[in-house]
């Protein structure tokens, strides 16, 4: 007995709530858990956890062994014995599910699930053969069910994909229980569809719930529609009957058909064609809200698919029947006083609980949802982030709800998983409470901390319901007259939604902030909108232009010159509608430096600017800063911001080709290195208080090496040092050292700039090499170990910055080895295409269409420039104007020199520029990189417009670009691979 108090003593401190029950059952069950104790304790109910683990290590000894070999599994089993109780019990009646735990995915849930009762899931209209088939369904669903919550559980999966991972678990439950059902009744001659509704039809089901559903029946061809009727509703009795009969293994669900036409009263399965003479005379209002979910779950899926389609225009026209807001409203009221005495621990239908929320967000769905077809969502979260993106609710107000919708429903799931049982009423035992608390994260007073969230929730729910719900807007929308849609905001909308604007209701947003109030500002953005409206439309993203003309405005509206610039100088107003509507990055860039605007003003002041003047202005700008080194490396990068935006905007306006793009941004790359590599060296000889004991340059390599650089590009360099005379070698490396290493720390600080990643992985042996060499270093390794891809790197290889005589003294000691006297041997060649080779199977991403990969795809960059560069390693010694580190001007010399047939150097040259101006203007749409031509319709539609094509030219640009790349790569395939 003391040792068995000592034991109780030492579980209860560990965290057992009764660690007298917790020692008792650890000595009856035999087993050593001293090594398990750790994971059950942290788990959100120890007891209930050790109560489940013991009875089923005594079903299955084996199991604690499996455990202690997996953490991760361990993890798993334990979270769900410590939250539900009835999935432990299954667990003991089937030990061999612990194995599916380890599992990180499971197949196909509708056919295991077919399988499970002898269905073949191939055939068309699958029967189950296995006689104890309810039983055989309800062990797979739970096996399911039991990986489903033990990702839950753990935080693998988030409430969305739980919801819609449970929807589809019980479409493919119901799947099997038809094939059970025809094994039982013969209907051969009908077809017969189920359709989810409520939340199984929303794709946001619980864990136990009814699972609502309409079925729509048609016979076969030649068939007695009476006839093929009756078989059908037997047909749908049995599949209910195979999900909610009572079998040792308990039952699913309650399968609920109430939402059909007349309700219970009416016939459980009906044809299409009556199911819409019912709706179009008899339906009432919240039969209309309610086919809002529906969605074909199982059966005869394409008779589903025309039955959701031909109820959809019901669905949202049902806002122009009379009384429709009011009817809604009244529904609500009805439900709040049908709930019980426990109304206000009632989750679902108490006072701030999730009918609250659904139905605020229902009704604005089909209120507005008749005009704004993006509001047209099944789910709950979904719908609520619509209507927030379309302005129909504040983004607060959704917030709110969103967050008090998910901690609602993540309750829900607790509270169910605990016994398998539907319920929504908060438990008042302070162990429960303890239980809900710790499994969502709150340790220090889950009681405490729990309750005082959930009534939280609560009341931000239920007063934002309020607003939502019942403010007059609504009604005053919903009573419009078809035709006569004509209060101003809604005239407003539509005429901005024939322009082309997506969200006319955020569009009118902004121009309301632009436009109201009495001052100066607001009269002449009063007379500049309408006409920059216009201007907005003519782009390819009109939103985006107008957020962004706000944002601005909104940053320098006090400034004296902004409006006045752009009220009298009409160039400058169209060419920012045209920037801010075409380009993201550009907005981003003119952001975060306003004062660009006035280069917007003629052509002359987007001429790209001389590396000399941009070097000249850096150097001031460092000067200035003194001793604050990464001030001045901020100015610096502001600079380049500045001049980014310059290049940009002369891109999107047409002043510049993609080689003079590819010049002016790597010049500019050239000179913020450059710039930030003085203050580097200034700051290492402050530091050693003293003069740099090396010279030091950067040499270019990549696209910065052959001055292409791209909007997105990494600044791909090497750095090589030559110390001065009398210094030490070691000295004078490690002066290198800390020269280089500051020169990315300075160029990689945290700023609002688009920033220029400095990338030393190709030099000498990648990253396992010194990051700084001397150029003896560099000749010794050339001359013993290169390989022939790195005489290929350095065919782009330049002098960027620091010691121009040093970087001079670099080129001559690597042009033996990019331009080879001998050229190249067959078996270099050979060697070089292979690598090419291999490098198209293996760097292309995963899932990426190579077809339509602007860099490693057939006809794109690589085969262009590897095309150019064999042509220069095989050529170049013994033909000068070869020795280039650009693409386009090694292929004009190959053709000039007749190394390469004039119509194959066009196709290449023009599949290049092609590829490149993709590549940039994905970063100018999007303002992220990219690499592949966008597989969105609506992407492609943008990026096809700013590389010049009309509106409705999206489908040519993607037919240009198979076609060009295609040429290209015939071309590759004959001078490159000699096929």
């Amino acid at each position: 007995m003391p040792r068995i108090e000592s034991t109780a003593a030492r579980l209860a401190k560990l965290g057992f709530a009764d660690g007298a029950r917790a020692a008792t059952l650890v000595r009856q069950s035999g087993a050593e858990l001293d090594d398990l104790l750790k994971g059950l304790v942290a788990v959100s109910d120890p007891d209930l956890a050790l109560a489940s683990l013991t009875r089923l290590a005594e079903r299955e000894p084996r199991v604690l062994d499996t455990l202690r070999a997996d953490e991760d599994l361990q993890g798993r089993v334990l979270a769900v014995l410590g939250v539900s109780a009835a999935l432990g019990e299954h667990l003991v009646r089937h030990p061999e599910q612990v194995g599916l735990l380890a599992l990180p995915e499971l197949g196909d849930a509708r056919a295991e699930l077919l399988r499970a009762v002898g269905a073949e899931p191939e055939q068309g209209e699958p029967t189950a053969s296995d006689p104890d088939a309810l039983v055989a369904l309800r062990v797979a669903y739970r096996g399911r069910l039991l990986h489903l919550a033990a990702r839950d559980l753990t935080g693998q999966i988030g409430l969305p994909d739980v919801t819609a991972e449970l929807s589809d678990l019980a479409g493919a439950a119901l799947e099997a229980a038809l094939a059970i059902a025809r094994a039982e009744v013969d209907a051969s001659d009908v077809r017969l569809a189920v359709v989810g509704m409520g939340k199984q039809g929303a794709r946001e089901l619980n864990y136990i719930s009814d699972v609502d559903v309409i079925f729509v029946a048609e016979p076969r061809e030649g068939a007695d529609e009476t006839a093929a009727l009756r078989g059908a509703t037997r047909l749908a009795q049995a599949m209910m009957r195979a999900c909610t009969a009572t079998t040792p293994e308990g039952a699913l669900w309650e399968v609920d058909a109430g939402l059909r036409p007349e309700g219970r009263a009416g016939p459980l399965v009906r044809t299409l064609a009556s199911h819409l003479a019912y709706y179009r005379r008899w339906a009432k209002t919240w039969e209309f809200q309610a086919l809002l979910k529906a969605r074909p779950v199982a059966g005869d899926l394409a008779l589903g698919a025309a039955y959701v389609e031909a109820v959809n225009e019901f669905v949202w026209s049902a806002a122009t029947r009379e009384h429709f807001v009011e009817d809604v409203q009244a529904m609500r009221r009805r439900v709040e006083s049908h709930v019980r005495a426990e109304g206000e621990r009632q989750i679902k239908l108490g006072p701030g609980g999730l009918r609250d929320i659904e139905f605020a967000v229902q009704l604005l769905q089909l209120v507005h949802g008749r005009q704004d077809p993006l509001l047209r969502r099944k789910a709950t979260l979904p719908a609520l982030a619509a209507l927030s993106r379309g302005g129909y609710v504040g983004r607060d107000d959704s917030r709110g709800l969103a967050e008090a919708y998910t901690f609602l429903r993540q309750v829900e799931h607790l509270l169910q998983l605990h016994r398998l049982r539907r319920t929504h009423v908060l438990p008042s035992d302070p162990d429960d409470l303890r239980r809900l608390g710790r499994a969502l994260g709150m340790h220090a007073d889950p009681v405490g901390e729990f309750t005082a969230r959930w009534r939280r929730h609560a009341r931000e729910a239920r007063r934002l319901h309020e607003k939502l719900f019942y403010r007059p807007l609504l009604q005053a929308v919903a009573r419009l007259p078809e035709s006569e849609a004509r209060l101003s905001t809604i005239a407003a909308e539509a005429r901005l939604a024939a322009l082309g604007y997506v969200d006319p209701n955020g569009a009118l947003r902004h121009i309301a902030a632009l436009t109201t109030g009495v001052s100066r500002r607001a009269a002449i953005q009063r007379t500049l909108l309408p006409v920059m409206l216009g201007w907005f439309a003519d782009t390819p993203d009109p939103d985006a232009g107008l957020l962004g003309f706000r944002q601005v405005s909104d940053k320098l509206g006090t400034t004296p010159w902004y409006l006045r610039l752009l009220r009298d100088e009409t160039a400058v107003a169209a060419r920012m509608a045209r920037v801010l509507g075409s380009s993201r990055y550009a907005t981003g860039l003119l952001l975060n430096a306003p004062d660009a605007v006035g280069l917007l003003g003629s052509d002359e002041d987007l001429a790209a600017r001389s590396p000399d003047a941009l070097l000249k202005e850096a150097s001031a700008a460092v000067s200035r800063h003194g001793s604050d080194m990464e001030s001045a490396v901020a100015a610096v990068r502001a600079l380049r911001r500045r001049e980014l935006f310059r290049t940009a905007v002369a891109d999107i306006s047409g002043l510049m080709s993609i080689e003079q793009v590819g010049v002016a941004l790597s010049s500019l790359n050239d000179v913020t290195i450059q710039a930030a590599l003085d203050v580097a060296i200034g700051k290492v000889e402050v530091e050693r208080r003293g003069a740099l004991p090396t010279r030091f340059a950067v040499i270019a390599m990549g696209r910065l090496g052959g001055m292409e650089s791209s909007y997105a590009s990494d600044a791909d360099v090497m750095f090589v040092h030559s110390p001065v005379p009398g210094a030490s070698e070691r000295d004078a490396t490690d002066a290198a050292y800390a020269v280089a290493n500051e020169l990315r720390r300075l160029l990689a600080l945290p700023a609002p700039d688009p920033p220029l990643l400095i990338d030393p992985d190709l030099r000498p042996e990648g990253r396992q090499g010194p990051l700084v060499r001397t150029l003896a270093s560099y000749q010794a390794y050339y001359a013993r170990w290169s390989s022939p891809w790195e005489a290929q790197a350095l065919l782009r290889a330049r002098f960027s910055a620091g010691d121009a005589a040093l970087g001079a003294e670099f080129v001559a000691v690597i042009d033996d080895l990019r331009y080879p006297p001998e050229g190249l041997s067959d078996d270099v060649v050979r060697e070089i295409r292979r690598l090419k080779a291999r490098m198209e199977a293996e760097r292309l991403p995963r899932g990426a269409d190579p077809a339509l990969h602007t860099k490693l795809g057939p006809g794109g960059l690589s085969d262009v420039e590897w095309v150019a560069q064999l042509l220069q390693l095989r050529f170049a010694a013994g033909h000068p104007a070869l020795r280039t580190t650009r693409t386009l001007e090694a292929l004009r010399a190959a053709e000039g020199e007749g190394l390469l047939a004039a119509p194959d150097a066009a196709v290449l040259a023009a599949a290049w520029r092609f590829a490149s101006r993709v590549r940039d203007a994905l970063m100018l749409v999007k303002g992220r990189p990219g690499d592949s031509v966008p597989a969105d319709v609506r992407e492609r539609r943008l990026i096809a417009r700013i590389l010049g094509y009309p509106p409705e030219g999206s489908e040519d640009f993607l037919d240009d670009y198979r076609r060009v790349t295609r040429r290209a790569r015939q071309v590759v395939d004959r001078v490159f691979y000699g096929s």
